[in-house]
């Protein structure tokens, strides 16, 4: 097909990576407020209903203070408190709904109309399983924090986080794919490394995501908050204070963040240098290039801000979010690099 008939379905596939990019931004919001356990139950369809009335509201109250968090942590909340909580997590949910029809409406109307090629049915199914395992994937980590202890886990948090930024980077690497035809295969062994060595860096933002997610499922945000040493050390102590060794990378709040800071530094290298060599050596990449620069240097800016003063609500959601634009723009860049060489 030709890429003026794919026009609309690469819109489309773009409009849903918009709406991952929105539910991360509330899921973001809802986590800091701590409003992410508000809402007790898992109900697909029928929780897409809010409260409509006071007894609605009431009743809806009566079973979250039956969850661990409101008697251990929140025994003081009042009903205006509760709506608070309850708001965002249902706006988070409804957003992730929304997503479905938002991709599935669409995909039943050019698939009857015979406007996907037959090479993208596999990925849009892909696409559609993997919606449905993320919102499995959510229940199951807001289930780990209805237990004893009224916190999410850190692991299924990373999960949870890491399949909407692979949902989300698949979409738009298929939707580019859609839009720019190739005049001719690129070749060279400098541009085949360029593409290898950019596919490794967006690997290596997706794993420091998944870092980012264990910092906030620690809350490991909230201490050493300090920068560029963390309290005057470079390697803090206390670091490997765990038995066995391993579990540190994941439940040590000091390790934690100290490979997340690790992963920012070599990531504020790395990126520049990669950069800086595809600058010069594919001169039609030159703006997408300068895109990833700068988004770069507002993402440490907004990493730092937010570990200075604590992990703010706003400074919070506004670095998950720019990690998310970064993704985006580096997969950008890969795909400039690997599409059409002009002329």
């Amino acid at each position: 097909m030709s890429p003026s008939s794919q026009r609309p379905i690469a819109y489309w596939l773009f409009a849903c990576c918009f709406m991952v990019l929105a539910t991360l931004l509330v899921g973001g919001v809802t986590r800091l407020t701590h409003s992410g356990l508000s809402i007790v139950e898992w109900q697909p369809l029928l929780g897409a209903i809010p409260p409509l009335s006071e007894s609605d509201w009431l009743a809806v109250f009566a079973k979250y203070q039956l969850s661990p968090e409101y008697q251990k942590v929140n025994l003081q909340m009042t009903l205006e408190g509760f709506r608070f909580i309850f708001w965002w997590e249902w706006v988070h949910r409804l957003l992730g709904r929304t997503i479905g029809v938002v991709f599935f409406v669409p995909f039943l109307w050019f698939g009857l109309r015979g406007n996907l090629d037959r090479s993208l049915w596999p990925k849009l199914l892909g696409f559609f399983v993997l919606g449905g395992l993320q919102g499995a994937m959510g229940w199951y980590m807001v289930k780990s924090g209805l237990v004893d202890d009224p916190h999410v886990s850190q692991f299924r948090l990373a999960a949870h986080l890491g399949l909407a930024f692979l949902i989300f980077g698949l979409m738009l690497w298929t939707a580019l794919g859609l839009l720019q035809a190739r005049t001719r295969a690129i070749a060279g062994t400098a541009l085949r490394r360029l593409q290898i060595v950019g596919a490794v860096l967006t690997a290596a933002i997706f794993v420091m995501v998944l870092s980012g997610a264990l910092v906030a499922g620690t809350h490991a945000g909230l201490i050493f908050n300090t920068f560029p040493l963390m309290e005057g050390h470079v390697v803090p102590p206390g670091w490997l204070a765990l038995e066995p060794t391993w579990i540190n990378f994941f439940e040590n709040q000091i390790t934690v963040q100290f490979d997340h800071r690790v992963f920012a530094w070599l990531l504020s290298f790395a990126i520049p240098v990669y950069c800086r060599f595809v600058f010069r050596s594919v001169p039609w990449a030159r703006s997408a290039t300068w895109a990833v620069i700068a988004m770069l240097v507002v993402q440490l800016s907004l990493g730092i801000a937010t570990l200075l003063n604590a992990v703010p609500v706003a400074l919070g959601a506004a670095h998950q979010i720019g990690a998310m634009i970064l993704f985006a723009l580096l997969i950008r860049l890969n795909h400039v690099i690997r599409a059409a060489q002009p002329g």
